[in-house]
C-alpha cells in the first residue's frame, strides 16, 4: 500500500530566526537554504532547529534575525559521508513559510513575556533498532526509539525519538518491524563527543520527544499508550 507522506510526517513550528542562512544545495536550477529556528521551552531554554528551504517560498528579508515565523513541513534524514564515516543528519524540511506580523509599537519586553510557540510533529513510522530501556539515577526511565518513516519514491527518513516514563517502559517491548504513531515535539540537545586520542567535542544532536505514542497493527486497530509527563526541560 502506498504511503501518503502528508499523513505520516507532519509538522508546524513556530519560531525565531537566529544567525544567517547558508547555502545549502542546488536541484535543477532550484537553490536551497538552512537556518535556524529558536523554539522556546517552558523551562526558559530553547530548542535551536534547523531549517531547510527553497528560495522559492522565501523573499530577501524572510530570514531576517530574529524574524518570527510559522513553518510547516517534515522532518527528515539523510545521510553525511565524511571522513570514510557514515553520519545521519537531520533536519526540518519547509514546505511552507509565513511571517508572523508583530505590532511596532509593542516593547521587546512586552513580545518575550507574551511569546506564543508551537513545536509538534507527527511520524506514523517502522521501528527499525531494537528500543533501548535504561533509568536516570534519579530513577526516571528513558527509551530510545528508532523511527523509519516512510517518504515518497521509495525513500525513508530514519528519526531518532525518545520516550519518557510509560512511554519508555512500554517502548521497551516493541520488536522490530512494528508499526507506532507518535506525536511528540522536535528537540535539540547538547552532548560531549569524547575521542579514542583523549580529545572531545560539543556536538548538537536533533531528536523528536515523544508525548503520545500509539501502537497500530495489523488490522489496523490501535493500542494508546499516553504519557502526560512531558518533557520540558
Amino acid at each position: 500500500m502506498d504511503t501518503n507522506y502528508l499523513e505520516n510526517n507532519y509538522l508546524t513550528l513556530v519560531g525565531r530566526v537566529t544567525g544567517e542562512k547558508k547555502f545549502s544545495h542546488e536541484i535543477y536550477g532550484e537553490k536551497f537554504y538552512t537556518f535556524n529556528l529558536s523554539i522556546p521551552r517552558l523551562s526558559g531554554n530553547a530548542d535551536i532547529i534547523p531549517i531547510t528551504i527553497s528560495e522559492r517560498l522565501i523573499s530577501e528579508n524572510t530570514l531576517t534575525e530574529g524574524k518570527k515565523l510559522l513553518i510547516k513541513g517534515q522532518f527528515r534524514s539523510y545521510n553525511s559521508y565524511q571522513n570514510e564515516k557514515n553520519r545521519l543528519i537531520l533536519t526540518v524540511f519547509a514546505k511552507d513559510i509565513q511571517e508572523i506580523e508583530e505590532p511596532a509599537e509593542q516593547e521587546e519586553s512586552d513580545i518575550v513575556k507574551k511569546e506564543e510557540t508551537t513545536n509538534e510533529v507527527v511520524l506514523i513510522g517502522f521501528v527499525c533498532k531494537k528500543p533501548i530501556y535504561r533509568q536516570t539515577p534519579f530513577g526516571r526511565e528513558i527509551a530510545d526509539l528508532l523511527l523509519a518513516v516512510n517518504r515518497a519514491y521509495n525513500k525513508s527518513d530514519y528519526i531518532p525519538t525518545i520516550a519518557w516514563g510509560r512511554n519508555a517502559r512500554f517502548c521497551q517491548n516493541l520488536e522490530v518491524g512494528a508499526q507506532v504513531k507518535i506525536v511528540g515535539r522536535v528537540q535539540s540537545r547538547q552532548y560531549e563527543k569524547k575521542y579514542e586520542d583523549g580529545t572531545s567535542e560539543m556536538k548538537v544532536a536533533y531528536e523528536v520527544s515523544i508525548c503520545s505514542l500509539e501502537l497500530l497493527n495489523e488490522e489496523g486497530k490501535e493500542k494508546k499508550e499516553e504519557e502526560t509527563e512531558q518533557q520540558v526541560g
